[in-house]
Order: C-alpha cells, then structure tokens, then sequence
C-alpha cells in the first residue's frame, strides 16, 4: 500500500513548516530584545522609565506577534520575550512608572 511520507515533527520544539515567515521571524526577535533590556534594566530603581517602557512596547508586541504566529518556534520564543516584559514592566512600575518624576 502506497502511503505519502511526511516529515516526523512530532517530538521538535523547534519544529517548522518549512515556509519563510519574515513578518512573525521580525516579530520574535523585537520581543526577545525589548523583553531582555526591559529585564535587565528592571534590576535598577533609577532606569524605572526604561523598563516600564521596553516592557509595555515588548508586551504588546508579543501579543500581536502571538495572534499571527504559525509555528511552535514563534510561539516558544514569544512566551519567552513576553515574561521578561511582563516581569521587566510590573518591576518598572513599582519603581516609579511609566511618568515617575517626569509629570511632577
């Protein structure tokens, strides 16, 4: 019996349909980078308006980047870029916010 072959993607993390998708490929590394500066900066109460900026602009990427992702691959490393926001944010805003101490 002739059956079609068909590549075992089954066990890959990384797995991908063969296809360029340049739009979501952008879309991943924007979010990992604006998710690593706004986590490293987080670390710091004087960089509060960095990371609390970083964080959002990662935050919304990352979800826009989410709704369009076609492949696990996208979507593994957009989780990863959206919790370093999400953590880069929140710590942004309890140091002082998106305004604190420039909207006296």
């Amino acid at each position: 019996m002739a059956q079609a072959l068909r590549p075992n993607t089954v066990g890959g993390l990384f797995a991908t349909d063969g296809k360029p998708h340049p739009l979501q490929d952008t879309l991943l590394a924007v979010t990992l980078v604006l998710g690593l500066t706004s986590f490293i900066t987080a670390m710091f109460n004087s960089l509060h308006l960095l990371s609390s900026w970083t964080g959002l602009v990662g935050i919304l990427v990352g979800a826009y980047g989410q709704w369009i992702s076609e492949t696990t691959r996208e979507r593994f490393g957009l989780i990863l870029g959206l919790g370093a926001s999400g953590v880069g944010f929140f710590l942004g805003m309890a140091h002082g916010g998106l305004f604190g101490g420039v909207v006296g």
